[in-house]
């Protein structure tokens, strides 16, 4: 068996790792196990790297492995959840500038061989060749662009409100051409000066696609780059004919897609509107126009903790709010404290709450909270009508009844959750402001709500200590 053959067999398998480790990833209860053997994959697909016959410059390269991984295992051992969204984005558009640059690189390659030939290439010939390096360009750059710019929103580097100018969508589509034009050059003429015009089209238009997009499509605009990302590497594997690329890439592009148009879905939203389109605060005088009492009732812990301590049912309804007070240990202690009372505790997750896909669901596993209590929109909306109370911990615009009624709010028909059908709500909210949508919430003016101003973290103290009391 020679090295070559090796190789394959390493990718195989790393393939297949890859297949069964994303399987297992569908569940809490084995996606630990996933995640592992999908490492042990990527480990495999190394190896089978280093022993192939081509290979050279070890040191170079294992060099670089050691500067990629230790700043990377320090960040994300680090990172805290609030800041997960981010740590995301920053990964994903690594993985976009890896496959822009081994596209450019394995472009530059092809065009030093045909340059060295005697003989001119054709254009079909030529178009086969450098069309899956391209696309790997492309899609590279608007992945490393547009996750660098969806980075510096969720971190507030950059403004989290959408970015629109005079002739944006013009621009975009100039651009668009540009890279069209760029791509056509590219395969008629070995000069280098088309290969980087491509390249700086596509990493402009990362930008200016991100730039205008901004509030609740941000769980989406991550989980579309995810998706460009792994095409990007798919492409990229075509054209270094790497099998073990081809896979992953694929799988990561087609895992990426399918969550971005469940999200679109649950947001009744098309994905042309979260692109071209966006979120932002409703025209003045529609979201929350049906609501004429604007009166805000608050309540205090102590009451808080007597109408839940004899409560029969709980609804917890988490949003971003407590991941920013780093709060859901707290909360947990909370549900645990309710339950040795008699009462039924469980958590509604919307699909789009918090700021990236599957926040909520991350950040209560953290906090060890039994995955069968964490239901999805369509599992617990029924059971809001038994329940006594719905307490609402940072969450805003997924409950927000102006997704049903308001046709002039920007989230008219959105999916949300029934928390204003429970027979009483509170609400932990640090302030009287918007929620990441900008749109006013009628729901804190219902005359069942009760409000528990304050950081999510301080709130949850005392309603713990006063339920201890009870």
């Amino acid at each position: 068996m020679t090295r070559t053959d090796i190789s394959e067999a390493a990718y195989l398998i790393a393939s297949l790792l890859f297949i069964f480790g994303l399987k297992r990833l569908s569940s809490p209860r084995t996606a630990r196990s996933g995640n592992m053997m999908a490492a042990v994959g990527m480990a495999l697909a190394l190896g089978g790297t280093f022993i192939l016959p081509e290979m050279g410059n070890f040191a170079a390269i294992i060099l670089a492995i050691v500067i990629g991984t230790i700043p990377g295992w320090r960040l994300a051992k680090r990172v805290k959840m609030t800041a997960m969204p981010q740590m995301v984005s920053l990964f994903n558009g690594m993985g976009g500038a890896c496959a822009l640059f081994i596209s450019l690189a394995e472009e530059l390659r092809w065009r030093d061989e045909m340059a060295g030939s005697s003989h001119a290439v054709p254009v079909n010939i030529a178009l086969a060749e450098s069309f899956p390096m391209l696309l790997g360009m492309v899609f590279g750059a608007i992945s490393f662009t547009g996750s660098l710019i969806a980075f510096g929103k969720l971190q507030g580097l950059v403004s989290e409100k959408p970015l629109r100018w005079p002739g944006q969508r013009l621009v975009s589509v100039l651009l668009v051409l540009g890279i069209l034009v760029a791509a056509g050059g590219t395969v008629t003429d070995l000069s280098l000066i088309w290969t980087i015009l491509l390249a700086v089209l596509a990493l402009l238009l990362g930008v200016l696609q991100v730039l205008p997009i901004g509030g609740a499509d941000m769980p989406v605009v991550i989980s579309v780059l995810n998706s460009c990302t792994g095409l990007a590497a798919a492409v990229t594997g075509f054209a270094m004919k790497n099998m073990s690329m081809i896979i992953a890439g694929t799988l990561v592009g087609a895992a990426g897609s399918l969550l971005t148009v469940l999200m679109c879905k649950a947001m009744n939203r098309s994905l042309a509107k979260v692109i071209f389109g966006s979120f932002g605060g409703a025209a003045k005088g529609q979201a929350g126009a049906g609501q004429a009492d604007k009166t805000l009732r608050e309540i205090a812990a102590s009451e808080c903790a007597i109408m839940m301590g004899y409560a029969r049912k709980v609804i917890i309804i988490p949003g971003y709010g407590l991941a920013v007070a780093q709060a859901q240990h707290l909360v947990h202690e909370l549900d645990e404290l309710l339950e040795k009372r008699g009462v039924e505790v469980k958590y509604a997750i919307h699909p789009v709450a918090g700021r990236m896909p599957g926040h909520m669901n991350v950040l209560l596993a953290e906090a060890d909270v039994p995955y069968p209590k964490l239901l999805d929109m369509e599992e617990i909306n029924p059971e809001f009508e038994q329940a006594d109370v719905a307490l609402i911990i940072g969450a805003n615009d997924v409950v927000n009844p102006a997704a049903r009624t308001d046709q002039g709010s920007p989230i008219f028909g959105m999916p949300i959750l029934n928390a204003d059908k429970a027979k009483n709500i509170i609400v932990i909210k640090r302030g009287r402001g918007t929620g990441f949508a900008g749109i006013e919430n009628d729901l804190f003016f219902n005359i069942k709500t009760r409000m528990l101003f304050g950081d999510a973290k301080k709130a949850l103290q005392e309603l713990t200590a006063e339920v201890k009391s009870l």
